[in-house]
């Protein structure tokens, strides 16, 4: 926990990144999250490679992605939490042209304490975690108790899922 910030409402952060230096992308996002007004980074998971999610489903002709997975504890609201993550995207280089497109980088706000929230900018639990391992198998290497609002044990949700991603050894992918 960082020195700087008081605990706040525990959240869990999803981070992709397909296209540049991968790997320095995520954790200089971690890192200035960390220090974020409002944020104490509790856990950084370690790098996992994955293949591509597409709209039509695995691409494997598209860039490899590297995920992690990162737990917080914040005093900012949901949609401020969002907001300071898309400033951080956006300072790395993230286009918006296509959904599931390839990107320098994704921050995704997965769990908000127990918070169930739909609205027009943010869903949480995020509507399609339970379902992606590339989310799941990070988050559980950091809480192996965790789990998702409405959907269960992040163990058990991991182990009917696509097997695809890969904890990697370097941190420079």
């Amino acid at each position: 926990m960082s020195a700087h910030e008081p605990a706040g409402t525990r959240a869990v952060l999803a981070f992709g990144s397909n296209l540049g230096n991968r790997g320095e992308t995520i954790n200089d996002a971690m890192a200035e999250i960390s220090l974020l007004h409002g944020v104490a980074m509790i856990g950084e998971s370690s790098l996992y490679e994955t293949v591509a999610v597409k709209l039509h489903g695995i691409d494997p002709d598209a860039p490899a992605y590297l995920n992690a997975a990162a737990i917080i504890e914040t005093t900012l609201a949901p949609h401020a939490l969002l907001a300071a993550l898309n400033e951080i995207e956006l300072r790395h280089g993230r286009v918006r042209e296509e959904r599931w497109g390839d990107r320098t980088l994704d921050i995704d706000v997965i769990t908000y304490g127990s918070l169930e929230l739909d609205d027009e900018t943010l869903t949480l639990p995020h509507p399609r975690a339970w379902q992606r391992d590339f989310v799941l198998a990070p988050w559980l290497e950091l809480d192996a108790d965790a789990t998702i609002p409405g959907r269960g044990r992040v163990d058990l949700l991991l182990a009917s899922t696509d097997d695809t991603a890969r904890r990697t050894r370097s941190e420079s992918m």
